[in-house]
């Protein structure tokens, strides 16, 4: 393929060095961009060849390893209360799995970035390797075109058409799927969680919470996105590999889970006082709102 992933260049940070996201109404560098005029099918055929990439590569072993790990638990549960017979247990695995929803905000323009085209093709993978449905997995972008979302329906996936502003209670397992997006989105989804019941429901992959910690100052932390900052004590992360060709597509990113063990040792006032984000004191929000959709152009990062 033309924009293989040779294209990327190895970036070399320094620790706690903040990265450069791209807004989505950018253009990408010329190294990131596809400068054809959109043509679904060729893209469709494009995103399986990514797939068929991506799955003989050791990474996606790694990664998929990570995620059967991370949700293995909130799959067990409902079958080992409803069932005690082994073979009933094992009857009923495939049901239990089949209630795994998936949903995926902020993926970027994945016609013309050949970022977002990776990231897309690892989410179909591990949909894959999760056994859920590709009509249960939600994405939203403002920055998707028509073309786009026929291309995602085409793939059997489900296109939101509500800007949810990253607010989605989880009522049964859910991976989120929230790569490189900023600070808000994540921050309104913890908020919107914000239970023992709720969050030990939700398994994400996306920006490592203590990365975000280490690059961000603390009292802004605090003040601004303050559910981040508590949810970084409460959470356990496993930081995913990434090769350096890759480092733009999938560096800083973790499976993200929260362990009933650990939320239910919490005194209640932990989660009583619990008001919505408003972010009164943010310039660069990095995050579409409903109500300024037209004229706000996101940043894709968690600078």
């Amino acid at each position: 393929m033309s924009d293989s992933v040779e294209e990327w260049q190895v970036v070399r940070r320094g620790k706690g060095a903040s990265r450069k996201f791209k807004s989505h109404h950018q253009i990408p560098p010329a190294s990131a961009c596809l400068s054809e005029q959109l043509d679904v099918q060729k893209l469709v055929r494009r995103i399986r060849d990514t797939v068929s990439e991506l799955r003989v590569e050791d990474l996606w072993l790694q990664w998929k390893n990570q995620l059967l790990l991370a949700t293995s638990t909130s799959l067990s549960r409902p079958s080992e209360r409803s069932e005690t017979d082994a073979q009933q247990d094992k009857e009923t695995k495939g049901t239990v799995q089949q209630q795994l929803e998936c949903v995926c905000y902020g993926l970027g323009s994945f016609s013309s970035c050949v970022s977002a085209r990776y990231q897309l093709a690892m989410l179909l993978l591990l949909l894959d390797a999760g056994q859920i449905p590709p009509k249960n997995c939600s994405l939203y972008d403002p920055a998707f075109s028509s073309a786009e979302r026929d291309v995602l329906r085409g793939l059997g996936l489900t296109v939101l058409t509500e800007n949810e502003e990253g607010k989605r209670l989880a009522t049964k397992p859910t991976l989120f799927y929230l790569m490189h997006c900023g600070k808000a989105l994540y921050n309104n989804l913890l908020w919107k969680n914000w239970s023992p019941c709720c969050l030990s429901l939700v398994t994400i992959i996306g920006n490592c919470f203590s990365g975000i910690r280490e690059r961000t100052i603390e009292r802004e932390l605090r003040r601004d996105y303050c559910y981040i900052s508590k949810a970084v004590d409460l959470c356990e992360e496993r930081l995913l590999p990434c090769p350096s060709r890759l480092i733009d597509v999938f560096s800083d990113t973790a499976v993200i889970t929260f362990p009933s063990d650990r939320l239910n040792k919490l005194p209640q006032s932990t989660w009583t006082d619990s008001p919505e984000p408003q972010y009164q004191h943010c310039l660069d929000l990095e995050i579409i709102l409903k109500q300024t959709c037209i004229s706000t152009s996101p940043v894709k990062g968690d600078r």
